[in-house]
């Protein structure tokens, strides 16, 4: 008898040229009647990251050496995971004619937002990288391994993708509640400020954070010639199953209920 790992790996190589086209649509909704399209994307984070390292640097005073690039690299992360999770959790939704004429794999759609949004956040790192030829800072041979944090955050987020794009369909209220948890979780990330000037209670919360860990590692090797810790990959890796897993399961349960909810 197949397994249902079988079957979804079957399902994904048969339907990965519609996986190639919905990615390819996705990019070109998003950046329609832009006149500088997908240049947005490293113009995005470079005018944020002047923003607000100009207004952080100043107000707080952060002894942290090259704060733009220490900034940038952690709304990197964030921007991606913020952005792909919104884009899937209405996938279902914005897919729903197309559901109800025809048999598809209903994951396809939530999986060709999570890669669109990936594509940007290889551009977003291109703009990670300029900034770092432009200010002259050190380039690290780690810097290669900067693809290991970037898997658990792709897997990750595709986690929680499938997660709230199944919910998402019962429970339409949770497409105005999310902005505010996005909200949230930026300032339970550390992005703007160093772990250091956490009080004990709050530096635990923001320690809780899957993507605190996949930021710090970044870093690491991005910036401060360490390779990963053997904790740090295993907690992301941890994270990564469980948040797949999780995704995959209540996505799996939901399906077949998403025709009476679009």
């Amino acid at each position: 008898m197949k397994t249902k790992i079988s079957i979804f790996i079957q399902n994904f190589l048969r339907y990965r040229h519609l996986l190639v086209e919905l990615v390819g649509r996705d990019i070109k909704i998003k950046y329609r009647r832009s006149t500088l399209g997908v240049f947005w994307t490293l113009l995005n984070p470079l005018l944020m990251m002047a923003v607000l390292s100009v207004v952080f640097s100043n107000l707080f005073k952060f002894d942290i050496e090259n704060f733009p690039l220490y900034l940038l690299s952690g709304q990197v992360v964030f921007t991606f995971f913020s952005d792909a999770t919104t884009s899937a959790m209405s996938a279902i939704l914005d897919n729903a004619s197309l559901i109800k004429k025809i048999y598809l794999p209903k994951y396809i759609f939530v999986i060709s937002r999570v890669l669109s949004s990936t594509i940007n956040l290889f551009a977003s790192f291109t703009a990670l990288l300029l900034v770092m030829v432009i200010t002259r800072a050190e380039l690290h041979y780690t810097m290669i391994l900067v693809f290991i944090p970037f898997i658990f955050l792709v897997a990750i987020t595709m986690g929680v993708g499938l997660f709230i794009g199944a919910i998402t369909v019962r429970f339409r209220d949770i497409m105005h509640f999310y902005s505010i948890f996005t909200t949230v979780l930026m300032y339970l990330t550390p992005i703007i400020y160093p772990m250091s000037i956490l009080p004990g209670w709050i530096k635990y919360v923001v320690l809780i954070n899957p993507l605190t860990n996949i930021v710090t590692m970044v870093r690491d090797v991005m910036f401060y010639n360490s390779l990963p810790s053997l904790l740090g990959i295993l907690i992301g890796f941890v994270e990564s199953v469980i948040a797949m897993a999780l995704g995959l399961w209540v996505f799996y349960k939901n399906q077949d209920t998403f025709i009476l909810n679009i």
